[in-house]
């Protein structure tokens, strides 16, 4: 039976939202604890975005990268009571995503991973499901990308502008991500141009599509 697992990205430096934060002149705050206080959302972002990835059924493990503002973000994290979370902590903490992802990797053996980060809570369940499915009955799930489209969707002709949420081979990334310290989108390219087939799943509503780096971003989600 085919393992999957999730690999949540927490470890950023919350860099812009903090220099939007200064600029308003209100308190300094990690965006990933963020409360969603609406009729939709009661939770931080954090939680909101680890309890959607959890509602998926075939979820069997669901590791958390920290690194910067771990001890901030640990609290609303241990609010989670699922045996299937685990922590892991970027060391050194000044590394580039690529290094958080493939330190989440290293530390599960699951056969497809599926690649969130924190600050994703508009992503729906529905939506994660849709990705790993994709991928989980893909002819050739080793050489295949399921991603949340950002332009087209189906199958893709390029993979510029594109991120997580994605589903993968882990062993497939880890050859890829091994040795860098980078973004993602150039590493997606290579991959791209190494004949992976990538496929842009459609969102359920375009909030999903909002990326929540902005204080102004945050407000519009709630």
């Amino acid at each position: 039976m085919v393992k999957v697992s999730a690999i949540i990205t927490a470890a950023g430096k919350n860099s812009r939202m903090r220099k939007d934060q200064e600029n308003l002149n209100i308190p300094l705050q990690n965006k990933l604890t963020l409360p969603l206080n609406s009729n939709k959302y009661s939770e931080t972002i954090i939680e909101t975005t680890i309890n959607n990835v959890l509602s998926i059924s075939n979820i069997d493990q669901c590791i958390i990268v920290l690194g910067h503002y771990s001890d901030e973000i640990i609290p609303h994290i241990n609010k989670i009571k699922d045996p299937r979370i685990k922590i892991v902590k970027n060391n050194p903490i000044d590394v580039g995503l690529s290094v958080s992802l493939l330190n989440g990797l290293k530390n599960t053996d699951s056969d497809i991973v599926l690649c969130v980060t924190g600050d994703q809570p508009t992503v729906t369940t529905t939506t994660f499901k849709n990705i790993l499915d994709y991928i989980l009955n893909s002819n050739n799930p080793e050489k295949t990308i399921s991603i949340l489209r950002r332009r087209k969707t189906g199958i893709l002709d390029t993979a510029e502008g594109l991120g997580m949420p994605f589903a993968a081979s882990r062993l497939s990334l880890i050859d890829y991500l091994d040795g860098e310290n980078d973004n993602l989108n150039p590493i997606l390219r290579r991959i791209f141009a190494d004949g992976f087939e990538f496929y842009g799943v459609e969102e359920i509503d375009s909030i999903e599509l909002i990326n929540i780096n902005h204080y102004d971003e945050y407000k519009s989600i709630l």
